[in-house]
């Protein structure tokens, strides 16, 4: 390796690594472009940060960066950690373009994807993830703030805090505000910082609503809740028998109609239905609660494992569906399971309701659906 921080310069083996850097991990190109700065040979730095940032995924919804590793990418080495490897190009940000916006993503990805709040996998990428935030801090000016805060509720000041370099980590940086001293109608927040560095917010709500047909909602975790109708079909295929003879065997087969909102069903129907989950980040304990229209019975009779592409543990109660996903990895996932309507009327299927078991202002709900049964 080219032993910059020990003074010590090889120029053929910078050259090997320049010239084979598509053979490196993409934790090993941010390593090569670190070095490559402290050089300062800005042309083979510039063409590595190419390299490395067609990785590079911006998410606009909840304003964070993170490079989406190669699929050769391997966990189980070293090099293949995927929070080291982000790391790493957080600490060539943070030496390059500090003050970048993929950089201020990139620390807020790597904060959301944390385990249980207080480490990454293991002693080893915490260290690093926390080394390379502190860089950031730092090459920033993030770590030196000098400001006064405001905070305004319908143009009445409500909180004012002074924040500075010596209480930037134990300032009181929570307001709560009751519904019932804020009345009814628009409510209106301004948050005014006079002086030096950058504010960051979040606001989470609770409310209870009494409006019909809840529509669906969520950020870092969003479920969508699918109702299909299935129609027996008949199907037969060729399967082995005793002898090695070719026998006919009758296969359970349905075909799949999906149901809109106060679509009619008989009694007896066998419905499915389908909750698509979409997570922005890899969480841990996530519980899906599918709330059940009263005039449907699950179709299993025993709660357990049905074999769920999520490992999904499911649990049946009298108004719920719960389905226990101990790893939501980040991207596209579903989770499906059968109903049977059986008492006549018109029903309602409140909200499926999406939250972390140990960290509930992480919420995420589904649209309602009502719908009919006919005797």
């Amino acid at each position: 390796m080219v032993l910059t921080d020990a003074k010590l310069q090889d120029k053929d083996m910078l050259e090997f690594l320049y010239r084979d850097r598509n053979q490196l991990a993409v934790y090993g190109k941010a390593m090569l472009g670190l070095a490559l700065h402290k050089l300062g040979e800005k042309e083979k730095l510039a063409m590595v940060l190419q390299n490395i940032e067609q990785f590079l995924v911006q998410d606009e919804e909840n304003q964070t960066a993170y490079l989406k590793m190669p699929e050769e990418n391997q966990w189980w080495n070293w090099y293949g950690s995927e929070y080291e490897a982000q790391a790493y190009y957080l600490k060539l940000l943070a030496a390059t373009d500090p003050k970048s916006e993929k950089a201020s993503r990139l620390v807020k990805y790597l904060i959301n994807n944390r385990k249980n709040a207080t480490y990454w996998n293991s002693t080893r990428d915490t260290a690093v993830c926390i080394e390379a935030m502190a860089e950031y801090l730092t090459a920033s000016g993030e770590d030196s703030p000098d400001m006064k805060l405001e905070i305004l509720v319908n143009g009445q000041k409500a909180k004012e805090v002074s924040i500075s370099a010596s209480n930037l980590f134990t300032f009181d940086n929570k307001l709560v505000l009751a519904g019932n001293k804020l009345g009814t109608g628009e409510q209106k927040i301004e948050l005014k910082k006079t002086g030096r560095g950058p504010l960051y917010f979040n606001a989470y709500m609770t409310n209870f609503t009494l409006e019909d047909d809840i529509k669906k909602t969520g950020l870092e975790v969003k479920v969508e809740r699918k109702y299909y109708k299935l129609t027996r079909v008949e199907a037969a295929g060729k399967v082995q028998g005793a002898r090695g003879q070719a026998l006919d065997q009758k296969i359970e087969k349905y075909e799949r109609k999906p149901l809109a909102n106060l679509d009619t069903l008989k009694s007896g129907d066998l419905v499915e239905i389908e909750l698509e989950i979409e997570s922005k980040n890899d969480y841990e304990y996530i519980l899906f609660e599918d709330m059940k229209a009263a005039g449907f019975e699950p179709f299993d009779v025993r709660s357990g494992y049905n074999g769920n592409s999520l490992g999904a543990y499911m649990e049946l109660r009298d108004e719920r569906v719960c389905l226990f996903v101990r790893q939501l990895a980040r991207g596209k996932h579903s989770l499906s399971y059968r109903m049977r309507a059986e008492i006549p009327g018109k029903f309602s299927a409140l909200p499926t309701r999406a939250y972390g078991m140990y960290a509930p202002e992480l919420r995420a709900n589904s649209d309602e659906i009502k719908l009919n049964i006919a005797d």
